[in-house]
């Protein structure tokens, strides 16, 4: 019976993934998600109380995967300059899968307060990851290097996730250097 539940509520997060990623925040209703996993709408309320939970349960299982793979694109890296990269090209090579299509819906939905504090939390580990880099490259003070390399980051991702005119690669390149390299791009 557990396993059952625990399968039942494994399709309804894929669900959801799929509903953000296909068709952004305003998909992920419950009519929709007992429509894709064939449940009765009144069993979609067994596993969660609302959306919130939906997104917050999908913030709990999906970030950590999608962060430790930017953490282990990371660790192959030898310098602290081609950590930055390795933070940067991870997350926006990222952009195509569901997992993280789903995460961007999510972080720019209206959510409740818990929810909203769970993806903050997320974030800032993303964000605690690139702070000792940034550190050993010099910057006095890396936290603040790091969320605003993190702004470099959501900002290519959004263009790509928008179609931009540019190429994702051409997307990356520019947001590569923007980080390594500045505004000036020496």
């Amino acid at each position: 019976m557990a396993e059952h539940r625990t399968m039942q509520r494994a399709a309804l997060l894929d669900a959801a993934r799929s509903l953000l990623s296909e068709r952004g925040t305003d998909a992920l209703t419950f009519p929709a998600l007992a429509e894709r996993t064939g449940l009765a709408r009144s069993s979609v309320y067994e596993y969660f109380r609302s959306r919130a939970a939906v997104v917050e349960e999908l913030c709990a299982v999906d970030f950590p995967v999608w962060a430790a793979e930017v953490e282990a694109a990371m660790a192959a890296a030898e310098t602290a300059e081609d950590k930055v990269e390795a933070y940067v090209r991870r997350q926006l090579e990222l952009v195509g899968d569901r997992r993280h299509r789903a995460v961007v819906a999510i972080s720019v939905s209206e959510l409740d307060d818990g929810a909203r504090e769970k993806i903050r939390a997320a974030h800032g580990g993303l964000i605690a990851m690139i702070v000792e880099a940034l550190g050993e490259l010099g910057h006095r003070q890396p936290r603040l290097a790091a969320m605003l390399l993190q702004g470099i980051v959501d900002a290519a991702v959004r263009r790509i996730e928008l179609g931009a005119a540019e190429d994702p690669p051409a997307i990356a390149e520019a947001a590569v250097s923007m980080a390594l390299r500045g505004v000036l791009g020496a």
